[in-house]
């Protein structure tokens, strides 16, 4: 008679995932299942394998995780289901509506700067206003497709008119490192690990406001001072759109106001 231990059993792809993103968010089984509506024990026998959940319930627990729609979908393809979210091109029929909105809104914040990027900081689009933030910056950093966030950091883009380089670059790069321990990306650890080097070393100084770090950008008519806010799609249900964010500037003193002003004026 021979004895032995069984071989174990990989865990399916669902119990797997299910466990990694709990883990993640540092929740327990018992805040997941009162989050999204079901049992301490089911959420146990789905991360042992020994339950596979109905779509609907898939679609609770990564909304109870907080996951990105592209991340709901991995989940509920880890499940056998087919993905709940659509990913459309931008340019896409069904965007249109979205298209003219940005560019309305982008408009509407002249003569202040403001851009639209992807989830890893490719532009979509800007206003007109954008041209103080490229002035100078070397061709090939504004050639399609141009990354904002490395002509930000880089040292032939706007990192040489910026008077503010550590503590502005350190924004950056932690903005980017934040989004990645949220949302593991390996392309995210890899430009937050490249702008990090165009960032000057030592800590960042008390370079702020009182309650946010400005950006101090020269330009030819003196020194801008701008704040910036993001904004995304709170309510998307398309990949695409959901990962997209509009960044804008706004002057935080009069003399920034004016000179952004000035340079509408004279572009006409």
């Amino acid at each position: 008679m021979t004895t032995g231990t069984s071989p174990s059993v990989e865990p399916p792809p669902l119990a797997r995932e299910l466990l990694r993103w709990r883990t993640a968010r540092r929740m327990s089984q018992l805040e997941l299942a009162s989050r999204a509506g079901t049992t301490q024990r089911y959420v146990s026998f789905i991360e042992r394998g020994r339950s596979v959940p109905g779509r609907e319930v898939v679609i609770r627990l990564a909304t109870s995780l907080d996951l990105t729609l592209r991340e709901r979908n991995a989940l509920l393809l880890a499940a056998g289901y087919a993905p709940a979210f659509t990913e459309s091109p931008l340019d896409a029929e069904v965007l249109k509506p979205v298209r003219e909105a940005l560019d309305s809104i982008l408009e509407g914040h002249l003569p202040y700067p403001a851009v639209v990027a992807g989830p890893l900081g490719e532009l979509v689009a800007a206003n007109a206003a954008f041209d103080v933030l490229t002035e100078g910056a070397a061709p090939d950093l504004l050639a399609p497709p141009v990354n904002v966030l490395r002509l930000a950091l880089h040292p032939r883009g706007m990192a040489s008119r910026v008077a503010n380089p550590d503590a502005w670059g350190h924004h950056i790069v932690e903005n980017v490192r934040g989004r990645s321990l949220r949302s593991p990306d390996p392309r995210l650890d890899a430009l937050a690990a490249e702008l990090a080097r165009y960032v000057p070393a030592g800590e960042p100084g008390a370079d702020h406001l009182g309650f946010a770090v400005p950006l101090r950008l020269r330009c030819a008519e003196g020194e801008l001072r701008l704040l910036t806010t993001l904004t995304s799609f709170a309510t998307a249900v398309d990949v695409t759109l959901a990962e997209l964010h509009l960044e804008a500037f706004l002057p935080a003193d009069r003399e920034s106001a004016e000179i952004l002003r000035s340079r509408a004026a004279r572009r006409g």
